[in-house]
């Protein structure tokens, strides 16, 4: 749909341009102007909005594949995190965080430690029409990713193995181009995962380069904006292998209860990304306040101040789902 509203605005812009400097002279048929339109989406990157590099195309022969990450202490270090297009960050059991990494542009041949699916995933992955990479999940919880329709490749598969320098369960890892092979078929370009724009679209905003995320009592990410990018203070991934976020954005959302008990006995929370919420964009030391809206758990994040439709700058994005009760942001200058 969103390729939809941008090939009609392209064209759009097109015939006026056209209009205007015609003058009395009959316009050409514009048969070629939808393959100008169309072409400006695919240069393009469907996870950050950047232009694609010269020899390559923006529609891969994979789908979007989105691996599990632990994010504890345990997972240290993290690899593969540099290579991920996006990322979001999602409370699970005991206050803790988990990471699902969104991968298109480039395939990393280890990252990990992989671990298992959550139904908060759901309206997460969907969207992007994605594939999930994990070490699997609760059976309630592989029924609800199977009802979603929702692909994944757990342990057994091509392409994921064990590292037996390392302790389990964090020593897990994929292979994104092999599991890519098996994943074959997702051969057009996906819809944006998000409405890109540019850092001059953004409202002013107020000054914050620091920004800390907590989740419900539990795990706390902090950034600080420094020389064009935000830095994890307290990542677990590998030097050189760090996310570095051009945009921080923060949805604070609804947590439920997915309704089982981790082997630890305790409740396993699932976050309801559909609906709206407050939505806090972080971008070059600012922030910038809006709203989220998402009509269903397969639908897109939709942004809006209200002043009207508020984009992402194009570039790596982490987002942070906050809980609304008892998970908190705070930021400064």
């Amino acid at each position: 749909m969103r390729r939809a509203r941008l090939l009609a605005a392209t064209v759009l812009a097109s015939s006026l341009a056209l209009t205007a400097c015609g003058g009395d002279e009959p316009a050409d048929s514009g048969t070629d102007e939808p393959k100008a339109a169309e072409s400006s989406v695919e240069a393009t990157w469907p996870l950050t909005g950047l232009p694609v590099g010269d020899g390559e195309d923006a529609s891969q022969d994979h789908p979007v594949m989105v691996v599990k990450i632990d994010n504890s202490s345990a997972s240290s270090p993290q690899l593969g995190l540099g290579k991920a297009d996006l990322v979001v960050e999602e409370l699970v059991e005991g206050g803790m965080t988990r990471l699902a990494a969104f991968f298109y542009s480039e395939l990393p041949d280890k990252t990990g430690p992989v671990r298992s699916m959550r139904a908060s995933d759901i309206g997460i992955v969907a969207p992007s029409e994605g594939v999930m990479v994990t070490s699997g999940a609760a059976p309630v919880t592989i029924e609800r990713i199977n009802d979603a329709g929702i692909k994944f490749f757990n342990e057994g598969s091509p392409g994921i193995s064990r590292d037996n320098a390392r302790s389990a369960p964090y020593n897990l890892f994929a292979d994104l181009g092999v599991i890519a092979e098996e994943a074959a078929g997702g051969d057009e370009r996906p819809d944006d995962y998000l409405e890109w724009g540019s850092s001059d679209d953004l409202p002013k905003g107020q000054p914050a380069s620091t920004v800390s995320a907590s989740f419900s009592g539990g795990h706390t990410t902090s950034w600080r904006f420094d020389k064009g990018a935000y830095v994890n203070e307290n990542s677990y991934a590998a030097d050189g292998e760090e996310f570095r976020a051009d945009t921080v954005l923060v949805l604070r959302v609804k947590v439920g209860d997915a309704g089982y008990l981790d082997p630890a006995n305790n409740p396993v929370p699932e976050t309801k990304l559909d609906g709206s919420g407050e939505a806090l964009l972080f971008h070059k030391g600012r922030l910038v306040r809006g709203t989220w809206t998402k009509d269903g758990l397969d639908a897109p994040i939709e942004l809006s101040t209200k002043a009207g439709d508020l984009t992402v700058p194009a570039g790596h994005t982490w987002i942070e789902l906050v809980p609304q009760d008892g998970g908190d942001v705070t930021f400064g200058k």
